[in-house]
């Protein structure tokens, strides 16, 4: 392992993996080993990770001075750390009790921390403690668990300070399947028990300077909470807004402590749309949203949907070019990207993805392009919200008319997919079977709106995509002899068709 020294002369171990920009990862435990992060759930895919053992701590040396694992004291331990990488600012992951430090480090060198992100964190820095009766709330979450019973008493014995056998660790992890008690047994021998007792000694924190120190930070801050995690619940991760207004908060479903373990796709997505400067987030309540931006910030706006099993990169090449005089957002339907994923879909609920993007954003009257899926959402809003839609392009959209032949039951590929599998068989089962009452309603779409067909090449029903048309007060109708890509395989004929459409 590659190391460095610390001011104090301590030689100081580091492990990396993955590639991209440098993510310093802070352990907890308190003074655990960093090998409990494995790769935490593949995010190594967006970011070089690099994950520090702590002073006296898997391949790093013990200190001469026990007193220097007091947590304060450690914070020229990442100061070295980041000169010793050569980064001007850095971005920081701290988890549990590393969050303490990477909060004090944070208060002392505002200038070099870019973006923090906090996981299932404790907050003593700032002076937020978390109660018995929070835990004890958290624990009686998994009282249907089989293990629960087993595992109470030894909860309320530990909560009392006092030494018992047993299933404890389980309340800390979102599933106690075989994964998680391995990690689990694990931690006895990463943890530094002599560190971790002087780690929150006298003197380590103080409160009120931290917060005043913090007042100077301008790094993006994301606050991720488990579900199920007691340590801290989320409400009291909560409260660090009182210190940083600014702080994006997010709860993943059904995870513990470790979020990384319950459910690494959702972990990796939240943190990897954290992470990239080109993806933002809007939190609405089917989830979050991640999104890009792109053209000045007065143009008028113009948001596009993907189809069905792509995300907001499928429109790079439109995007770029409608940023000249518009602002562009491109969207991550939920079970797609970086987005949340849900696991059950459908028309109904990617059309109130769409409004709850529009409606958050504040985009009332935009103009909203639709491909395949991505359009019919376009097309249910507009005869939903015509409010929310200035001007609507839908391309290759379904006219939501009962597939004949109907799609039978679909085979998962192989491998790791970029949106959601379920998807394919919800929306199967709406093309099968769509509402009726959508089809009979076309009439209600008064926006002005162009259909754009894909003609003979198209596995879209083209007779049926005419007729849908005809049927809007205020549509036009263009096929391009492309197939069901239109905007993939002819980019220059859909521009032109977007913008001869005034857009």
């Amino acid at each position: 392992m590659p190391t460095f020294t610390a001011p104090d002369g301590t030689r100081l171990a580091y492990r990396t993996t993955g590639t991209g920009e440098p993510l310093l990862c802070v352990p907890g435990g308190a003074m655990r080993a960093s090998a409990y992060f494995g790769d935490l759930g593949g995010l190594g895919a967006h970011r070089q990770l690099v994950f520090l053992d702590l002073r006296g701590t898997g391949a790093s040396d013990v200190p001469a001075d026990p007193a220097t694992y007091r947590c304060d004291r450690q914070v020229a331990d990442i100061e070295a750390l980041r000169e010793h990488l050569g980064l001007d600012r850095v971005d920081l992951l701290a988890h549990s009790a590393g969050a303490n430090l990477a909060l004090l480090y944070a208060a002392a060198h505002p200038a070099r921390v870019r973006r923090l992100a906090l996981i299932t964190p404790t907050l003593w820095a700032v002076g937020i403690r978390v109660t018995p009766e929070q835990r004890r709330e958290a624990a009686l979450l998994r009282g249907g668990e089989p293990w629960f019973d087993e595992a109470w008493p030894v909860f309320e014995a530990r909560l009392r300070g006092e030494e018992a056998e047993g299933p404890f660790q389980a309340f800390f992890y979102g599933r106690w399947d075989a994964q998680a008690q391995a990690h689990a047994a694990e931690s006895p021998l990463q943890i530094n028990m002599e560190a971790a007792r002087l780690y929150t000694s006298e003197g380590a924190f103080d409160p009120p300077a931290t917060r005043a120190d913090l007042s100077a930070l301008d790094a993006e801050v994301l606050v991720l909470s488990g579900e199920l995690d007691g340590v801290p619940r989320p409400q009291a991760a909560r409260e660090l807004g009182e210190v940083l207004p600014a702080a994006q908060f997010d709860v993943q479903a059904g995870a513990g402590h470790f979020p990384w373990l319950d459910d690494p796709g959702a972990f990796r997505r939240t943190l990897a749309a954290f992470l990239d400067p080109a993806v933002h987030s809007a939190r609405t309540a089917r989830g979050r949203l991640a999104y890009s931006v792109s053209g000045p910030e007065s143009a008028p706006p113009v948001v596009l949907v993907h189809g069905r099993g792509a995300d907001r990169r499928d429109w790079t090449g439109i995007a770029a070019a409608l940023a000249t005089d518009h602002r562009v957002y491109a969207v991550d339907l939920t079970g797609h990207g970086l987005s949340d994923w849900p696991g059950t879909y459908s028309f109904a609920g990617f059309r109130d993805d769409l409004r709850a993007f529009i409606e958050d954003r504040g985009l009332a009257g935009a103009t909203v392009i639709g491909h395949s899926m991505g359009g019919a959402a376009a097309w249910l809003l507009a005869q939903q919200r015509p409010d929310l839609v200035g001007r609507l392009i839908i391309e290759e959209a379904p006219a939501m008319v009962p597939l004949e032949p109907r799609r039978g039951p679909a085979e998962r590929p192989p491998g790791e997919l970029g949106f959601d599998w379920p998807v394919v068989p919800d929306t199967n089962r709406d093309l099968n079977d769509p509402d009726p009452s959508w089809r009979a309603a076309y009439e209600l779409i008064t926006t002005p709106t162009l259909v754009i067909a894909g003609g003979s090449k198209s596995h879209v029903p083209q007779d049926q995509i005419a007729a849908m048309a005809a049927r809007m007060p205020d549509a036009r109708l263009v096929t391009i002899e492309a197939g069901h890509l239109v905007h993939e395989e002819r980019p220059r004929e859909f521009l032109a068709a977007v913008r001869e459409f005034g857009v």
